[in-house]
């Protein structure tokens, strides 16, 4: 049993305030307690703002070379600690290990490496005439990420902040600590300077709202639900700062008139089930010709049907658990939802596989016969169910594509390509993918609408925690 009962803080392991609780730490994979990991409070937060402004002093006056041998540095700590991150988010999440190695900790370890190939070629300072416009980092940055893809989510954004020359705090989730307790301690093998990184693990409505609030914290960036990130955005506005969300998504799959059927509804009842349907950008409403829709359901539940679902270290297993209680609940209430509404249920439905007594699992579920009014079409369900609309007009699947409040990823499946760039450039959102292209972790990536606002990775990663400064004369 593990007891994780400290906090990372001015760069040593920290005891809590006084009046810490301790929560279990579930696997969700058997239900069973693992660990004990403390949850902090305002007091924490405090110590390690003040750690992190402490340290902003002399860590935003590095020069870009220093900061680029850092990063070098954590590349390297992280490698070689590679196999146990990934062992810790199967552990911690139920994430089957293949995909543990494969994405979830290379994932991490791409955004430190891309992040540093974008550091080499940013432009701190250019001239504007007789003007010299430079870009500074704004401050000490505190960071709020969630639990569906851990590592990917803390180095998305702690990478940027330490290239723009930010301190940061970083309250990762609790249902995931095994995995950023290991981060921790692969910085500070690294040697990331005292106070530059701070963590302190806790509930988001105690340590997320004290970051928030925190009139040190010059910027707040979160990943996490829509509401989530509301909240956070409400209890930045007194201090005026700096506030990027990466939020929710309810992101269309348009399958075109055109495009090889098979190929696109295998590919995405896929990636719509991928890590048990826990990713953002799951394209979770499919949208298919009605002429050839009753094909396209078939071949979708076969698709479905095919998806082992079972434990995470067994190599059969194609879709893990849910990674916690709470989450696994909503998904069985939306499932119940879509068969009360109307929907007709193709593949899976309530309840675990037959084959499993314990753990959060959940059956790869169809909706076929989806309006986009009902709720299983407009709600965030986070889990493996895919909903399928028919259309039919191009522009009407345009006009259902669009028609959500969230605004985060777009898929287009055709055999032109001309066609599928003219569609995908009328979709509503901040990332398009079309066919079966591989997604560039250099490219911009955030969302329109209720998905949030800012962006990350690459060079406009970096940006987000940059301020400008104008000094007209400046140019000698």
């Amino acid at each position: 049993m593990l007891t994780l009962d400290t906090f990372y803080i001015d760069g040593r392991w920290a005891s809590p305030a006084p009046g810490a609780t301790l929560m279990d730490v579930i696997d969700p994979a058997t239900e069973a307690p693992i660990g004990k990991l403390a949850m902090g409070g305002e007091a924490d937060v405090d110590r390690a703002v003040s750690a992190a402004r402490k340290a902003l002093a002399s860590w935003s006056q590095t020069s870009q070379a220093e900061r680029i041998a850092l990063l070098e540095r954590i590349v390297d700590a992280y490698q070689a600690r590679f196999d146990d991150l990934a062992e810790a988010v199967c552990t911690e999440m139920g994430c089957p290990l293949p995909l543990s190695h494969e994405l979830q900790a290379a994932m991490g370890l791409a955004h430190f490496r891309l992040t540093l190939k974008a550091l080499r070629s940013f432009a701190f300072e250019h001239a504007q005439e007789q003007t010299l416009l430079v870009r500074e980092p704004i401050g000490v940055a505190a960071l709020i990420t969630p639990w569906n893809w851990p590592l990917n989510q803390i180095v998305a954004k702690l990478a940027p902040a330490l290239a723009a020359g930010c301190t940061v705090v970083l309250k990762p989730s609790e249902v995931t600590p095994l995995s950023a307790r290991l981060l921790a301690d692969v910085l500070h093998d690294a040697g990331v300077p005292a106070g530059v990184f701070n963590m302190v693990f806790g509930l988001g409505p105690v340590v997320g709202t004290a970051m928030a609030r925190h009139p040190d914290v010059a910027m707040i960036s979160i990943t996490g639900s829509t509401r989530a990130g509301i909240d956070v955005a409400v209890n930045s506005a007194p201090t005026v700062k700096r506030v990027t969300q990466e939020l929710g998504g309810k992101s269309p799959f348009i399958v075109l008139d055109d495009a090889e059927l098979p190929a696109a509804i295998s590919a995405g009842v896929l990636t719509c089930m991928s890590n048990s349907g826990q990713t953002c950008v799951a394209p979770t409403r499919m949208l298919v010709p009605r002429a050839t829709y009753q094909e396209a359901t078939v071949i979708a539940a076969n698709t479905a049907h095919a998806l082992q679902v079972g434990p995470p270290r067994d190599p059969a297993s194609k879709l893990g658990p849910i990674a916690h209680r709470a989450q696994y609940e909503h998904v069985q209430q939306m499932i119940d939802k879509g068969i009360n509404e109307g929907a007709r249920l193709i593949a899976g439905g309530p309840g675990r596989p037959a084959s499993l007594a314990r753990g959060f699992y959940a059956r790869p579920t169809i909706f076929a016969d989806v309006s986009n009014d009902m709720a299983i079409a407009r709600e965030e369900i986070f889990g493996p169910v895919l909903v399928m609309i028919p259309y039919d007009t191009e522009e009407d699947a345009i006009a259902i594509a669009n028609d959500t409040p969230y605004g985060l990823a777009g898929y287009v499946w055709s055999g032109d390509a001309a066609r599928a760039l003219r569609v995908a450039r009328r979709i509503r959102a901040g990332a398009v993918q079309i066919n079966a292209a591989h997604i560039d972790l250099s490219a911009p990536f955030g969302g329109y609408k209720a998905s949030g606002n800012g962006r990350e990775f690459g060079h406009e990663g970096i940006g987000e925690f940059l301020e400008w400064k104008s000094i007209p004369g400046g140019v000698m």
